[in-house]
């Protein structure tokens, strides 16, 4: 259900006072938007369940602090980026974890149909884009970035959808090659759209 101002203003000043009721009514409310954008920072179900999981954590911990000011969801969307940001520079020391966060960011921009690429990112998919040979390149285009469905590229080059999905697996395995060799630049690209986020 969708909370009024009052309502929510009532729930946060109980949850001030250390209501377990309160907390759980505000998680169920807001835990899913919340969720998703985290999921659009780290690209990987898994680490944006934990963080989801960490910040409303640090809501208990520091509720009594919480202030009354603005919108409650951008409060919890400012926590989640920062604790993003902080997941992201903790990772930029560990060339293992930047290897992990990589091929997670490289499967989700390929393979989520509601991954929305940023221009950043978009410019290193098109480079990786271009290396490919013209058919695979051709068939990588109108799949994953003008959204047709294998049908409707079978019939419009007239291939098969088995031939589609080969092609389409050998152009993800190259982007995540090229995503891989670029990798310290990518982290660099998400820590700074994070910092333009949290100012």
């Amino acid at each position: 259900m969708d909370l009024d101002n009052e309502n929510l203003k009532l729930l946060i000043q109980q949850l001030q006072q250390g209501s377990e009721r309160a907390f759980t009514v505000l998680y169920d409310q807001f835990s899913q938007p919340i969720y998703r954008n985290i999921l659009r920072l780290v690209k990987d179900e898994d680490i944006a369940q934990e963080l989801l999981q960490d910040l409303f954590l640090k809501i208990w911990e520091i509720r009594k602090n919480i202030k009354q000011e603005g919108s409650f969801k951008s409060f919890l969307n400012k926590v989640a980026e920062n604790m993003v940001y902080m997941h992201f520079r903790k990772i930029a020391k560990d060339n293992r974890l930047i290897e992990k966060l990589v091929i997670s960011y490289a499967d989700y921009e390929t393979n989520n149909e509601e991954s929305n690429l940023s221009e950043e990112n978009l410019d290193f998919l098109q480079i990786a884009i271009g290396t490919l040979p013209p058919q695979r390149k051709q068939i990588y285009t109108l799949c994953k970035l003008e959204g047709k469905s294998y049908e409707e590229v079978s019939n419009l080059l007239g291939i098969s959808t088995s031939t589609i999905s080969n092609q389409i697996v050998k152009a993800n395995k190259t982007v995540k090659q090229h995503f891989l060799l670029n990798k310290n630049i990518i982290v660099l690209f998400i820590l700074e759209q994070l910092l333009t986020h949290r100012k």
